[in-house]
């Protein structure tokens, strides 16, 4: 169910959510691990290693080892959980997730946090505005991009029990509340949060809460929106991206990342070969991250509502 009216922040942090899980699921199975590379008290899993001190291994400042290391833990049959910073989980260890982790078949999670401008202060080294468009290039993997916690747990619930190498994109600190515990998040298939019929707006990550403002926004012009929240970046729910195209014959596009390479492009590759229709794509173009605060790189980077609200009412008046 979602929260459409107040858009509060949730009282659980994204990080917390997955310490949590992580220590749910590890007493449950011994054979899941976590593997991190001394980010544990960015990820609050420096709060649970007591409880599970021999399922936890800070592998240290070494993320293409770290990957090397849960690759060979998977092939004795351990589940391995892997977390870093986003750029470091792909850009940096992209071979060896490419070749030992996907190439040799093998069992990781991987959650990469600070997704782009969430990094804040961290800066342009790491601010990854690239990491889905990487991990999407990697034969069945699973990517995802979460907007809520209670998203984030659901996930790693699930992909606990499915083989492979899956792919979670998150912020670590508090998201908007959308969800309660009762959704249920298919690979796949995304959400539609709001109706509309004039544009359809498809958004991920943090992204999801600045496009319902943005349709409230819309609605208080005469534009009615639809909002899809499309948390499965790879597989991407083509026949609901169709069917809203279809209906509105106009596309937003609205992504916390380069609008090469992810949800932008995986929308335009549907349309494309399956119901060309008007679209434009929200998200970073030709630039490197920085330091600053949220509220000022998303002006900077023109990921506001108000910079969605704006291109969507003009693609749904030019149709």
């Amino acid at each position: 169910m979602i929260h459409t009216s107040t858009y509060k922040l949730e009282n659980m942090e994204m990080r917390q959510m997955y310490a949590n899980t992580l220590l749910e699921l590890a007493k449950a199975n011994p054979n899941v691990v976590a593997l991190e590379a001394d980010l544990m008290s960015a990820i609050s899993t420096n709060k649970i290693i007591k409880e599970i001190p021999d399922q936890l291994i800070n592998c240290g400042i070494m993320e293409a080892n770290m990957i090397g290391v849960a690759s060979g833990l998977s092939l004795t049959g351990k589940i391995p959980f892997v977390h870093t910073f986003g750029q470091f989980a792909t850009r940096r260890a992209f071979d060896q997730l490419f070749i030992s982790g996907a190439y040799a078949k093998t069992n990781i999670k991987i959650l990469g946090s600070d997704a782009g401008v969430s990094a804040e202060h961290n800066g342009g080294t790491h601010m990854a505005f690239e990491d889905l468009g990487l991990v999407r290039l990697i034969p069945n993997a699973k990517v995802y991009e979460v907007s809520d916690s209670t998203m984030l747990g659901y996930l790693l619930r699930k992909i606990e029990k499915e083989y492979g190498i899956h792919y979670i994109r998150t912020i670590r600190k508090n998201s908007v509340k959308l969800y309660d515990e009762r959704e249920v998040f298919e690979t796949g298939k995304g959400k539609v949060l709001r109706e509309g019929g004039d544009v359809t707006i498809i958004a991920s990550g943090i992204m999801v809460a600045e496009s319902l403002k943005a349709a409230d926004l819309l609605k208080e012009q005469g534009v009615e929106a639809t909002v899809i929240d499309m948390f499965s970046i790879k597989p991407i729910d083509k026949e609901l991206i169709v069917k809203y195209a279809t209906k509105t014959k106009a596309v937003v596009t609205a992504e916390n990342h380069n609008v090469i390479g992810g949800l932008g492009s995986a929308v335009a590759e549907v349309l494309s070969e399956h119901c060309p229709t008007r679209m434009r794509r929200i998200g970073v173009k030709e630039q490197f991250g920085q330091v600053g605060k949220m509220d000022y790189l998303m002006e900077f980077y023109k990921l506001t509502a108000t910079d969605i609200a704006e291109e969507a009412r003009e693609l749904s008046l030019d149709k």
